[in-house]
Parts: C-alpha cells; sequence; structure tokens
C-alpha cells in the first residue's frame, strides 16, 4: 500500500500508528540512476563476454591432450657455439638451409 512520488521523491505508506514518509534528494537519485545505468552496461558486457568464452571453449583444444616436448620436424644439426670451450653448448640448426 505504498504510494511513490516522483516529482517531490517521496515514498508514502501507512504505518501501524500514522503515515510514514520516506524523502530523499534529486543528487541521491540522480546517483542512483547512474548507478542503475553502469550496472545495465555491465551486464551487457558480462552476457557478451560470457557468449565469446562460449565460443572459444568450443574451440578450445582437448583438455586431455598433453604437451611434449620440442621435436623438430626436419633434419637438425647441432653447431658448436665455442668449439674451443668443453662445456659443449650447441646450437640447433636446420640441415635443410640454404647456405647463404
Amino acid at each position: 500500500m505504498a504510494i511513490p512520488n516522483y516529482t517531490y521523491l517521496k515514498l508514502k505508506m501507512s504505518g501501524p500508528n500514522d503515515i510514514i514518509t520516506v524523502e530523499s534528494t534529486y543528487e541521491h537519485a540522480y546517483n542512483c540512476d547512474v548507478e542503475c545505468i553502469e550496472y545495465a552496461k555491465a551486464l551487457v558486457e558480462a552476457k557478451t563476454l560470457i557468449i565469446n568464452l562460449d565460443r572459444l571453449g568450443s574451440k578450445a583444444p582437448d583438455s586431455k591432450h598433453r604437451a611434449r616436448t620440442f621435436e623438430p620436424i626436419e633434419a637438425v644439426k647441432l653447431i658448436l657455439v665455442n668449439p674451443t670451450c668443453s662445456n659443449n653448448r650447441a646450437l640447433r640448426m636446420s640441415a635443410t638451409l640454404d647456405s647463404k
């Protein structure tokens, strides 16, 4: 049995002894409107994000597939970085590269 009056920003309702009046200010009403608009924008963005995540989830690779160590497809030859040093650090280079 509440009666809102948007012009005067008042809400009146019957109470146990008399009429109860709840008042507000225009600044508070404006802030509430801004907050509601921001909330609505956030909901739209969240729905868009959920749709995009669902699309990406369907394209995701199989979770049971495990990445293995790097295995080159082509033939690879090892070239020592410093042949005079004994640490045997080597560089892997494709054996099918052009001589240039």
